[in-house]
């Protein structure tokens, strides 16, 4: 991996077989696998190495078991049956290291030039400063954990208002609203109401979400039940202000005294960002045209990986199975770059 400040694509003239925006697990084992296919691969990503997994809740433990998180041939040790993500950063970190991966943390891919077999990548540091990569193919694993689903409702600007969940600790003796009926939502809730937040869970179905984990749903459907968490179902947030949230009832409007609120309403890929390099999309879920076998996309040269190959349908792939899209795109690059 690369110093930070590394500028070595844009003072050297280097032409990679491959580059791949996006060091993430499903980015890093297309990495591995096109390198193990004997191409010359840079990945590029605009935080660090895992950058979402770094950012999930800091007790987070994975729903699989460690197994099914290996990439690139290496076992994934674990004592648990469900590794932590700590567990799994570590373990990403040690594989990258093992392959010698050349990754260029913190660099912001800002657009895409040229064509199959002669992209430029033009990117920006941390500091502002341009660089930029030339590569002959381009694999786009970017996820979509970095844009929320936001509300669009007053208030969802103020600073007590938060997307991500991580630690409940500062939130003791609080009033905290949660937004949201899904497994973040429900691991949040529980996690503040046991250190000590008064939690009130705003949802516009009419219970938590069928896939909410099988060992955390019965936990949060007995603390509501009990009265210990606050649960409004078929309700939602229309208004947040400094002290309070508006909220939308079966019964009503209801004003609840608020310190903050954490609106855990899903995330979606950067399409504008795939749109911009010219990638189309099909139906309601704008999901992007690819091969189902290769996973090309539309515009020659530019493969896709991981979660963005679904679209707006962000359920259906996880590193689980997002992790042999690599070998898929290993094999098609084989085919056309290597005689």
């Amino acid at each position: 991996m690369k110093d930070l400040n590394d500028q070595h694509a844009a003072t050297e003239p280097v032409f990679f077989d491959l580059l791949v925006i996006g060091a993430g697990p499903t980015g890093l084992a297309c990495a591995i696998e096109a390198q193990k296919a004997g191409l010359r691969v840079v990945v590029v990503d605009k935080g660090c190495v895992c950058n979402s997994l770094f950012h999930y809740p800091a007790h987070m433990t994975f729903f699989t078991t460690p197994e099914l998180l290996e990439i690139g041939d290496i076992p994934f040790p674990s004592p648990n049956p469900k590794p932590s993500r700590n567990e799994a950063l570590q373990y990403y970190r040690l594989v990258a290291a093992y392959y010698k991966l050349d990754i260029h943390q913190y660099h912001l891919v800002e657009r895409v030039s040229g064509a199959d077999g002669a992209f430029t990548v033009h990117t920006e540091d941390r500091f502002g400063r341009p660089g930029s990569f030339q590569a002959r193919k381009l694999a786009v694993s970017t996820g979509y954990y970095d844009l929320p689903n936001y509300m669009r409702i007053p208030g969802e600007d103020l600073s007590k208002v938060h997307h991500y969940y991580n630690d409940p600790h500062p939130f003791f003796e609080m009033d905290v609203v949660v937004i949201g009926g899904k497994n973040s939502a429900a691991i949040a809730a529980l996690e503040l109401w046991r250190s000590g937040a008064r939690v009130t869970l705003v949802h516009r179905g009419a219970e938590m979400h069928r896939h909410v984990k099988y060992w955390i749903k019965p936990d949060i459907e007995n603390r509501i039940k009990n009265g210990e968490v606050k649960a409004l179902f078929h309700s939602h947030v229309i208004e947040i202000t400094p002290d309070a949230v508006l909220i939308e009832t079966p019964h009503g409007r209801q004003t609840l005294k608020n310190d903050f609120v954490f609106a855990l309403t899903g995330y979606h890929p950067d399409f504008s960002f795939l749109e911009r390099m010219g990638v189309r999309f099909e139906g309601q879920d704008m999901q992007p045209v690819c091969d189902a076998v290769t996973l090309e996309s539309n515009v020659a040269g530019i493969y896709l990986a991981g979660v963005i190959v679904a679209g707006s349908r962000t359920n259906e792939i996880f590193i689980e199975n997002g992790r042999f899209h690599g070998r898929q795109i290993a094999q098609s690059l084989a085919s056309k770059l290597i005689a």
